[in-house]
């Protein structure tokens, strides 16, 4: 027979949770921001994959058909005239991509080529500055190209187009008309437009790629389709709604990789939430041990006393989600509206997805079973004389040396692992490593810390807050007792700064790495474009005297330098060497040295890069020799780099020295900066340049000029990602102070006769305010505190492992408001428990336990 005990267990639990229903809200706080969190993100998708396929032009909606060949082959004008004159076709165009190198540099400098009408349903550009071309020999350009090659309405540029023969190169200078915007996802390369034909003749081929068509009504375009193939031969028809579905679905792809990247991060936030709900079902439970002992003591076996516990934190988890589900159902449909009124075209998503609603709320479910697993168990072992006791609410601060054992082994691990990778880095210029095995092996050992900390933390409060307090045991009585209210439970106070320092240990070692590859874009940057303009002999030859003096002179350009280089031998291996002062090069850029300096070269010292730095074994105070034409000359390395050198070169010595080593008086190079800034300083100083290089005594075109601006653009994709990241990983930290406030509101309702008491000697409210608050805002500093200890070493290892030639940069501005923000952000959490606590009567003191 079927013992009735398990249903009257079951419904205690259940009645339990009726009549208190604010704790429990309290546990499934941080399970309802875990179900926001996640549906929040199902509900971004739709609205990314809502706004690409409204947004997306890079067919026109007003495109019926598009017309391709099976051969690959151009559809020359003939074809497209007889498109145009098939019944049922309204109008037909043609289009076309291509490209062509600018100016004097084809490795360097291209810009795309498409063919637009500009105007009407087809066109896919809108003009934002000038007018659309119309004529030969006139383009309008992209904002990408106008930013990079500092044109503007009326400017002229040069492009190097094949001759008829397709032996040789021609130069064909053409004017910019405007500047327009395109709508169209592409290779996100600079780009010029016209229209087809004109296109055709500046470029001289054959045909277009494709021509798309619109129809006099869509149901004509079947019939449209079927003369359009047999008056075009080797004609391939398809309808634009395919066109459309194709490249719309490609940039949902691409956009739906972005949030599998969120996800990851997404999953860490998740994983707080569990940390968070488990530490608060084991205060819930902890208060309601008088009432668990009494059940014990009436004949409930601790079995089904953890199966009634569980059940109920199922349901908390259950409802948490729903209501989550609900919450970030309610944001997504605000979001459009709201990024309306900041200029951003956002579409809403579609229906409410019950697929997806009811995975997370399950799942939400599931992740307060396992939460409240650990906790059920062991308040189900309470012994049945607990009920004549007064309830406690922390029990065993430190679960027994299991617990201390774990922590150890997972410390040593994680340790071992630190230090097997720190042994393995390489040095600067080493190619031959595996970047991901070492960042795997760096992530493994920093999970293995973080349960290290999670085990050991109850231990470690205490000789923290030690070290914390002791300008808060200055304040007074109220920052003492703070104090003592976190030390004296360190095992819940562990439970909440850990979750704390998990977030600022992700935040904060995200911003250093990201500081730290910042800093090396920026030197890399500083190598690939060293000035805005480089000038050298198109035979490999010496430039003019003179040149500098007439360059130097025109008022648009700055910073014109000379400098020479000439081939050496190192060890045996051919090596470039020049006279290029590095502290004159883009310094605020940060040319920086990894060992010595590089002020300081003087006669008979070297600067040396980092790869043959790497391969000599040398560092600042050593001695190489450089050899040219059969003259060994011996120098002292005063400073070596973290990477590359400038222009190529690999040692770097005074122009004396350079001279001994067989260098001839006449500059090899020639370097300039715009004097003016934006677009037009750089379009000016692009004027000047060829000017100069043009005028009758130098128009033989031997010297090259490269626009070396279009290769140092700040890299807007690193700032966006880097963005999104620490934006993602935030959601842990709000996942923590929601712990931080939860934990705070039980404290308040289990410490009420101790604030009665302080009440009754006379703490007034305020002062019970102030040490609620401060207590809320250590678990903040003892997180921070905790987190950037355990963050900045494996940063440090993430950033040597990721690019071993990038510097080490610490933010400290940025994580210092962190910090700041974190314990301001923690101790308003605690606010309302506070303004509860600052309300108890003294009379409470002598009131019986619950």
């Amino acid at each position: 027979m079927r013992s009735p005990w398990r249903a009257t267990v079951l419904g205690s639990q259940m009645a339990e949770l009726l009549r208190r229903p604010g704790r429990f809200a309290a546990t499934g706080l941080s399970l309802l921001i875990a179900a926001f969190v996640v549906f929040g993100a199902v509900m971004a998708q739709q609205i990314v994959s809502a706004t690409v396929v409204d947004r997306f032009r890079g067919t026109p909606d007003a495109v019926s058909l598009v017309v391709t060949r099976n051969d690959a082959a151009d559809i020359g004008e003939a074809g497209l005239d007889a498109i145009r004159e098939t019944p049922g076709v309204t109008e037909a165009v043609g289009r076309f991509d291509g490209g062509a190198p600018v100016g004097g540099s084809a490795a360097d400098r291209y810009l795309a080529l498409a063919a637009d009408p500009g105007t009407g349903p087809f066109a896919r550009v809108r003009p934002v500055e000038g007018a659309y071309p119309s004529g030969p020999r006139r383009i309008a350009v992209d904002t990408r190209a106008a930013e990079a090659y500092g044109l503007v309405p009326g400017s002229s540029l040069t492009l190097l187009l094949p001759t008829p023969d397709g032996e040789s190169t021609r130069r064909v200078p053409v004017e910019i008309s405007g500047v327009v915007r395109s709508a169209a996802t592409g290779t996100g390369e600079p780009t010029g437009y016209a229209s087809g034909p004109d296109l055709l003749r500046l470029l001289g081929t054959p045909g277009y790629s494709r021509v798309d068509v619109r129809t006099e009504t869509p149901g004509a375009a079947t019939q449209a389709a079927e003369r359009i193939r047999r008056a075009v031969p080797g004609a391939v028809v398809r309808s634009g709604d395919e066109v459309r579905g194709e490249e719309s679905r490609a940039a949902v792809a691409d956009a739906s990789d972005t949030l599998e990247l969120a996800g990851v991060f997404l999953a860490v936030a998740v994983g707080a939430a569990v940390l968070v709900a488990t530490s608060t079902f084991r205060i819930v439970f902890a208060r309601r041990v008088r009432q668990l002992a009494l059940l014990r003591a009436v004949g409930a076996t601790s079995r089904r006393l953890a199966a009634a516990l569980v059940a109920e934190g199922a349901v908390v988890g259950l409802l948490a989600g729903a209501a989550g589900v609900l919450a970030a159902w309610g944001c997504a449909r605000l979001v459009p509206a709201v990024a309306g009124r900041f200029g951003h075209d956002l579409s809403a998503p579609a229906a409410l997805p019950l697929p997806q609603a009811a995975l997370t709320v399950l799942g939400t479910g599931l992740l307060a079973v396992l939460a409240v697993l650990a906790p059920s168990v062991a308040a189900s072992r309470v012994s049945p004389l607990q009920a004549l006791r007064t309830a406690t609410s922390e029990g065993s601060t430190v679960n027994g040396a299991g617990r201390t054992v774990l922590g150890v082994l997972c410390a040593a691990g994680a340790v071992l692992l630190a230090r097997q990778q720190y042994a393995s880095l390489p040095e600067p210029g080493d190619t031959a490593y595996d970047r991901f095995a070492a960042l795997t092996l760096v992530v493994v050992s920093g999970g293995l810390a973080f349960l290290a900390l999670i085990a050991l933390g109850p231990l470690l409060v205490r000789p923290v807050l030690s070290a914390l307090a002791v300008p808060l045991r200055r304040t007074g009585a109220a920052g003492r007792l703070a104090v003592a209210g976190v030390g004296g439970a360190p095992g819940r106070a562990a439970s909440v700064s850990v979750v704390v320092a998990l977030g600022v240990c992700l935040v904060g070692s995200t911003l250093t790495c990201l500081a730290s590859l910042d800093a090396y874009e920026r030197y890399r940057r500083t190598l690939e474009a060293p000035a805005d303009f480089h000038l050298y002999a198109g035979e490999g030859g010496t430039l003019d005297r003179t040149l500098v003096a007439d360059l130097a002179a025109r008022p648009e350009l700055a910073d014109v330098t000379a400098f020479r280089t000439a081939e050496v031998a190192d060890d045996g291996r051919s090596a470039t060497v020049t006279d290029l002062d590095l502290t004159t090069v883009r310094s605020g850029t940060g040319l920086t040295a990894r060992t010595g300096a590089l002020g300081r070269l003087g006669p008979a010292e070297v600067v040396v890069d980092a790869e043959h730095a790497h391969r000599l074994g040398v560092a600042a105070g050593d001695r190489v020799t450089l050899t040219s034409a059969g003259r060994p000359v011996r120098l002292t390395v005063a400073a070596t780099l973290p990477g590359a050198g400038p222009h190529g070169a690999n040692f770097f010595v005074t122009p004396a020295d350079l001279t001994r080593l067989g260098a001839g008086p006449a500059p090899t190079l020639i370097t300039a900066d715009a004097a003016g800034d934006g677009a037009e300083g750089r379009a000016r100083a692009h004027r000047a340049v060829t000017e100069t290089l043009t005028g009758p005594e130098r128009g033989d075109g031997r010297v090259v000029a490269e626009d070396a601006a279009t290769r140092a653009g700040p890299d807007d994709d690193l700032r966006t990602m880097a963005t999104t990241v620490v934006l993602l990983l935030c959601l842990t930290v709000l996942v923590a102070v929601a712990g931080v406030a939860t934990t705070a509101s039980l404290t308040v309702v289990e410490r009420r006769r101790e604030f009665g008491l302080l009440r009754a000697l006379g703490l007034g409210g305020a002062a019970v305010h102030r040490m609620v608050t401060l207590e809320c805002a250590l678990h903040g500093v003892l997180g921070g505190v905790l987190g950037f200890a355990l963050g900045l070493p494996y940063a440090w290892l993430a950033v040597r492992a990721a690019e071993v030639s990038a510097p080490f940069t610490v933010p400290a501005g940025q994580l210092a408001t962190v910090l700041a923000a974190l314990v301001l952000v923690t101790a308003a959490a605690g606010t309302i428990p506070a303004l509860r606590a600052s309300r108890t009567p003294p009379t409470v003191a002598v009131a019986r336990g619950d």
